[in-house]
């Protein structure tokens, strides 16, 4: 089987690792790729959100299936453009694509199909925005409605803080994105992260992770795309899990299907749980990165297998096969990110450190300048590992991390946190 995975990241790097182990795999493809994609399988270069410019490069390489990675090319349509070429595609179509590309919709769908969710009120104009914010009080909730990478969500312990984001974002910190806001309940508890793969009608649930979106340790400073992750995450239990299905993801997906907008890739929901009840946080339609690092270490080769038969509405035929593991991912940024940071810092002894299926570093940001690996974003490196438990996955990661040579770069120490007690 010739594939094509798109994007540039430390998911994609993780996703063509896994998918590589099996033996049904018989040319990998990633567009862009980075500089550790680039040891593992070819790389091309040409418009990922461009669904013709796709299909074209599809037809030239004779490829047989395309695992869409990042949210873009989802919003964009590439996935409908390229079904409607004949190819087996991995990705939801552009009108399913909203439930992560609008906080608003995903609103609508929760209420819809009475799906948990925080209180909202969508805003466009920051005087309203303020103004229901206020009668709310603090803490409080504001987000961009549309992408922003991660970090469009500010949690406001104070009003002065909710109103400074909400003029932030509609005075165009986001772009597009933040043209529109949500300003919703703030929700206490644990929040945790449970992945379903969906095939129009059938859902097989994949796994869960729990991630680090603060910058810094003990939870600290601004949002990110993520620091870490762990998976299984322990909060999001059995019960909890069943629970999740039986009314937010069943629910939603019978929504979709309503309103013949069925969802067909993987649903990423963000669960928020307290006194063993979930609600939804916020949906995403790709797998989430550093998450994906983690749950790839874990499932290996049979990766290929789930996705494809997902594409092929074959979810029923197949399960997952699980081990009695854990995996854990350090990332490692730039310093500065995420706000303002420098590209082209030497990153040393890559080379040196071990590559096996229980230790790899996936790279999310990297590139190859005069024969050297060089930091090419914020979020740089994926330091992950697999272990019989979590605290033998963390001592591992850890490990690793300590060996590599890069002034220029950071990361939290403590990853894991929760679950570890650290």
């Amino acid at each position: 089987m010739n594939i094509l995975i798109l994007g540039g990241g430390g998911r994609e790097h993780s996703l063509a690792w896994a998918i590589k182990q099996n033996p049904k795999c018989d040319r990998i493809i990633v567009a862009p790729g980075n500089a550790g994609i680039a040891e593992i399988a070819e790389c091309a270069t040409f418009d990922i959100e461009d669904g013709d410019v796709v299909a074209g490069f599809c037809a030239d390489n004779a490829v047989d299936f395309v695992i869409i990675g990042p949210e873009a090319p989802l919003v964009a349509g590439v996935s409908d453009v390229l079904r409607s070429n004949g190819l087996v595609v991995f990705g939801c179509s552009k009108a399913a694509a909203q439930l992560e590309a609008s906080k608003s919709f995903t609103k609508e769908i929760c209420a819809a199909c009475g799906a948990p969710t925080a209180r909202y009120e969508h805003f466009t104009e920051a005087k309203a925005a303020c103004d229901y914010a206020t009668e709310q009080g603090a803490p409080i909730v504001i987000k961009a409605d549309g992408l922003a990478a991660g970090k469009g969500v500010v949690v406001a312990m104070d009003i002065a803080t909710a109103h400074t984001a909400i003029h932030d974002m509609l005075g165009g910190q986001f772009g597009a994105a933040g043209a529109e806001v949500v300003v919703e309940e703030f929700m206490d508890g644990e929040e945790a992260s449970f992945f379903i793969l969906c095939d129009s009608t059938s859902i097989l649930p994949i796994g869960t992770a729990q991630d680090h979106k603060r910058a810094y340790d003990g939870d600290e400073g601004p949002n990110t795309g993520g620091m870490g992750a762990y998976s299984p995450a322990p909060i999001l239990t059995d019960d909890i899990a069943a629970i999740s299905l039986r009314d937010i993801i069943r629910p939603t997906i019978a929504e979709m299907i309503k309103r013949g907008t069925p969802f067909q890739g993987i649903l990423y929901a963000g669960l928020m749980i307290k006194n063993g009840q979930p609600r939804l946080v916020e949906y995403n339609v790709r797998f989430g990165d550093p998450e994906c690092q983690v749950l790839m270490m874990r499932l290996g080769g049979q990766v290929l297998d789930l996705l494809h038969a997902c594409a092929e509405n074959r979810l029923s035929d197949i399960t997952p096969n699980w081990g009695d593991d854990h995996a854990m991912t350090v990332v490692m940024a730039t310093r500065g990110y995420p706000g303002a940071y420098k590209n082209g810092t030497s990153i040393n002894n890559l080379v040196s450190l071990p590559e096996t299926s229980s230790e790899m570093i996936f790279h999310a940001g990297t590139a190859i300048k005069n024969g050297e690996v060089v930091a090419k974003g914020g979020r740089v490196l994926n330091v992950t590992t697999r272990g019989a438990s979590l605290k033998v996955a963390h001592a591992k990661a850890y490990a690793l991390v300590r060996q590599i040579d890069w002034p220029n770069g950071f990361y939290r120490t403590d990853i894991g946190h929760r679950a570890l007690q650290l």
